[in-house]
């Protein structure tokens, strides 16, 4: 999906090395995050007002606004506003200190326009025609994407993402880091998903995002090429496999220039941000709170540092491709085909392990969350339990509103749901 142009600030390729002050960071020192959450009312409604916060902020319409810490930033959903660090995090206690501050914050922001903040993969209520598009600075893109795509489907205008931004120090540890990366991104929405509900009901998957998400290009499938990367072996066979390929497809299906070879066009779910020095995960639907996403990204750190540090080997596409689509349907439940389990909960378990092994003592704090999601559902598995009793008592509806009225409420209090 495309995406806001400007992130965590990390060295472009090809400079000098300098000194840690500068920016440049180590493999996996630091953490970048990116967060995505709805702006909604007391019912849910879904309200396009980012540009008005925007402007109460600055005192004018703008893409982004410089916070203490952090940037509120526009997506191409008008209801929807990101927030992202000022500079990527080497500890996990300070990012969600900062970024949970952000939420409280905007909050208070959005609180002066009788709304609230919602975060998770999708909108559980939203019918596309309530959606609108971002109609200011850099509409030109999205007018560009809706003549060949069509906007006006879940996966452009119903869906949030929690995208993490993992720095590499040169293009040996950045083609490694990827292929690492490559062979654990399709387990990792079996613990992240967290959308099971859109337009009022429950969809066929377990993370329906990553479902819309796979199909709204399909028109040009090389832009999302499976969601899962394939292998590589230098920046210029990712440059040939990626971006080279889909803007050539882009250009014959008439693409203005600027749309054509530009990195954050790419809708793989691991992606080089050449800009950052980085390379971006985007696998992952935003959870219910920032102490979650903290998680995660200490689940993912922990992880690829203790594969990293071995030989794992990277199985064939082909079967991480089938894999993926095997969770994105059925989540820890799913059958893989992985050398360590034929379940993804036994993959995630055995990632689980690796992961704690290879953590520093702040971040094992946080697996614990991971832990819990793994053997007792991830966030979808349980709004889906939680909507389903509520509906005993009551209508659907009125069941989701109350289950997602108290997922606001876990946003703004940093609060663990389940």
């Amino acid at each position: 999906m495309v995406e806001s142009h400007q992130g965590c600030v990390m060295m472009a390729p090809g400079a000098r090395r300098r000194s840690r002050r500068s920016g440049r960071y180590g493999t996996i020192e630091v953490l970048g995050p990116e967060h995505e959450f709805s702006i909604v009312d007391e019912h849910l409604h879904p309200l396009p007002i980012v540009d008005q916060i925007i402007k109460r902020l600055c005192g004018r319409i703008k893409n982004n606004v410089a916070m203490s810490g952090y940037a509120l930033g526009k997506e191409l959903q008008a209801h929807v506003a990101e927030l992202k660090a000022e500079k990527p995090f080497a500890s996990p206690r300070i990012f969600e200190e900062t970024m949970h501050r952000a939420v409280l914050e905007i909050s208070e922001a959005v609180e002066g326009f009788g709304a609230m903040l919602l975060g998770l993969g999708m909108h559980p209520t939203l019918r596309l025609n309530e959606a609108e598009v971002w109609s200011h600075r850099d509409r030109k893109i999205y007018d560009a994407f809706d003549g060949i795509f069509g906007l006006r489907q879940h996966g452009w205008l119903n869906i949030q993402s929690f995208q993490l931004n993992l720095p590499y120090l040169n293009e040996d540890e950045a083609v490694r880091l990827y292929n690492t990366v490559a062979s654990v991104l399709p387990y990792l929405p079996a613990v992240s998903a967290s959308s099971p509900i859109y337009e009022s009901r429950f969809g066929e998957y377990v993370d329906n995002r990553l479902h819309f998400y796979r199909i709204n290009q399909e028109r040009i499938p090389s832009i999302t090429g499976d969601i899962a990367p394939k292998p590589i072996d230098s920046f210029e066979t990712y440059l040939n496999l990626t971006i080279r390929r889909y803007s050539t497809d882009l250009e014959a299906a008439g693409a203005p220039d600027y749309m054509l070879n530009r990195e954050w066009i790419n809708s793989r779910g691991a992606i080089f941000r050449f800009d950052r020095r980085a390379l971006e995960i985007r696998i992952m639907d935003e959870q219910e709170c920032i102490k979650s996403d903290v998680a995660l990204s200490c689940f993912v750190r922990s992880l690829l540092r203790g594969l990293m540090r071995g030989e794992e080997t990277v199985p064939p596409h082909p079967l991480l491709v089938k894999d993926l689509q095997a969770v994105i349907r059925d989540g820890l439940n799913a059958r893989v085909s992985h050398a360590s389990s034929s379940t993804a909960r036994g993959v995630c378990r055995h990632f689980y392990k690796v992961a704690h092994d290879n953590s520093s003592e702040e971040e094992r704090g946080y697996l614990e969350v991971i832990k819990k999601r793994i053997e007792g559902g991830n966030l979808s598995d349980l709004i889906s339990d939680r909507v389903r009793r509520r509906a005993q008592r009551t209508d659907l509806e009125e069941a989701i509103l109350s289950v997602y009225l108290t997922l606001a409420e876990k946003l703004k209090r940093n609060e663990i749901y389940g």
